[in-house]
């Protein structure tokens, strides 16, 4: 191979009551829906030849990668780096809750995603800064091989934003559903093409 193949998929839907959350880094389990849907990304994943399987190390990522790579000998890697933003004292909060308790915050952030963070929390720039390098790391490590990872829905954008060459303040017109598979390869002269394949 002339290049390096991420697959890279979120995690399942959570446990919740339906409401849009900030987990960040609360460590929520995923529901039934979300093992149907790891278990969806399995049968895909069945023939990838994977040489590593990588996860943040929050539950809901770890089962997914558990799940997806049950058949596949690839050692399973957790790096706390590809944990989800923290969102400081927003976490585990509803966005209409973040709204009606932090008016100002909720507004500074909205006018700034990339580089304004909530209180006690991450902006996105951090985040990036995080993230980046040790995936980075992660690529040399495994030139010219298949690797998984099971990240998040922030995790994601970050990644895909920066092998899309946009800038972070875009990242949300990438969408990241539960369950969702995207496929990045990186060639070794700093191109990559991404296949964008939402659940």
């Amino acid at each position: 191979m002339d290049y390096t193949r991420l697959y890279l998929c979120r995690h399942g839907e959570v446990i919740g009551d339906g409401k849009r959350r900030y987990n960040g880094h609360r460590d929520v389990d995923i529901s039934e829906v979300g093992v149907r849907q790891m278990e969806v990304l399995k049968a895909r994943l069945a023939d990838a030849p994977l040489a590593a399987i990588y996860s943040s190390d929050l539950i809901r990522t770890v089962r997914g990668a558990g799940i997806i790579g049950a058949h596949h000998n690839a050692p399973k890697i957790i790096k706390v780096e590809f944990r989800e933003r923290n969102v400081g004292v927003w976490e585990g909060m509803s966005f209409e809750e973040i709204e009606y308790k932090y008016p100002v915050e909720w507004k500074a952030w909205l006018d700034d995603i990339v580089h304004v963070a909530p209180p006690d929390g991450e902006s996105l720039l951090e985040v990036s800064h995080r993230v980046m390098p040790v995936l980075r790391q992660t690529l040399s490590e495994n030139a010219g091989r298949e690797i998984l990872l099971v990240a998040h829905g922030g995790v994601n954008r970050v990644i895909l934003a920066d092998a899309l060459r946009l800038d972070l303040k875009q990242v949300f017109h990438i969408e990241q559903h539960y369950g969702s598979l995207n496929i990045i390869d990186y060639y070794d002269d700093g191109m990559s093409v991404v296949k964008l394949l939402n659940g």
